[in-house]
């Protein structure tokens, strides 16, 4: 239901009144989001200059979600032949865009943990648009002007939203000194083995929510405005390490197994041994948890977004199981022990 005094919806509602074909009555929600912007799903009169039956209104404030970002990714990734929601209509002043509707059908509806052979074909496309727009991201000699690189300043300000909203404001308490350095080499270490693999385009928030299954070309790519040049393996924790939806390692070590050979046929820069690709996995995944449970912690206290605390327990388990394995990690599982008020069990692998 929409809200009664929407200032920002009912100026897009006069914008869309300049496209007969939008049946602006039946303006709905489409979906949440985790930033500031938000989806409609509107339907659309047969004949008109879309063939769509549906179209979707994004909803941007340009003082916190300008369309800039979007509308370059968009190109980018339509130009590397990934399926994107194409841009019908554009108000960027005020922050409106008016899209082509993929469904409503994300990943995560369509996949069940308990069916993982079903879901390898939609996991085989999702993995082969990724093969796709790095080997084209890497034949584009302006790419790397056009987007912002992971540099080391940005991974190290994401992993200390782990420090800061996590430990700090989720479990209200506070880092020793010995536990500030520990941390702090140990995030540095995270940051200097991202930045040390091959760097290539990066999506950043490539998951099941962010994919949509699509009858003429799967998968249908969303969310993609905050893409930049990062660390190959990025993508690919996001997707098989996912937030919202867990198989168990056996599984991940499979598809994985499958990227990391169709990468290799394509001739991107990958390790020649996928025991070190996979060491970079786990790292860069441990980088990107890290982040996440800063995120998620953010999003509940700041923003009263509640449903994402169910998904902190993933999210840890991950942290979890990574930092278990790796010499350097101790303090890290030390100090989740202590959050967590359980006694340590540390045992590592590498």
């Amino acid at each position: 239901m929409l809200a009664a005094s929407d200032p920002r919806l009912e100026a897009a509602k006069a914008w869309l009144g300049g496209f007969p074909e939008v049946q602006i009555e039946g303006l709905a929600p489409a979906s949440s989001d985790a930033s500031f912007r938000r989806y409609f799903r509107a339907p659309v009169q047969p004949g008109g200059q879309w063939s769509d039956s549906s179209v979707i209104l994004m909803d941007a404030p340009p003082d916190k979600e300008p369309l800039d970002a979007f509308l370059l990714t968009a190109q980018l990734f339509e130009s590397a032949g990934v399926h994107v929601p194409r841009r019908l209509a554009v108000h960027q002043a005020e922050g409106f865009l008016l899209l082509s509707d993929l469904g409503q059908t994300p990943y995560l509806k369509a996949l069940d943990p308990h069916q993982p052979q079903a879901a390898g074909q939609l996991y085989r496309e999702a993995w082969r648009a990724m093969v796709r727009w790095q080997s084209w991201g890497l034949q584009q000699d302006s790419l790397a002007d056009q987007l912002p690189h992971y540099s080391r300043e940005k991974l190290l300000q994401e992993m200390q939203l782990f420090e800061d909203w996590f430990v700090e404001r989720h479990h209200q308490t506070s880092l020793t000194a010995e536990e500030k350095n520990q941390l702090s080499q140990l995030m540095d270490w995270l940051a200097s083995s991202a930045l040390a693999q091959p760097q290539v385009l990066v999506h950043r928030d490539f998951h099941s929510r962010n994919l949509m299954v699509c009858p003429d070309q799967n998968p249908g790519v969303i969310d993609f405005q905050d893409a930049v040049i990062g660390p190959l393996s990025y993508d690919l924790v996001s997707l098989l390490r996912d937030a919202y939806l867990e198989w168990d390692e056996a599984q991940q070590l499979d598809w994985a197994i499958r990227y990391w050979q169709d990468a290799r046929e394509a001739g991107l820069p990958i390790a020649n041994d996928f025991a070190d690709f996979w060491r970079d996995f786990e790292l860069m995944g441990l980088q990107r948890h890290l982040k996440v449970l800063g995120i998620f912690a953010r999003l509940f206290h700041r923003d009263g977004k509640a449903q994402y605390l169910q998904d902190l327990p993933l999210v840890m388990r991950y942290t979890r199981q990574a930092a278990s394995r790796y010499n350097g990690c101790g303090a890290l599982l030390r100090l989740l022990d202590r959050l967590e008020q359980r006694s340590a069990q540390v045992g590592y692998t590498f």
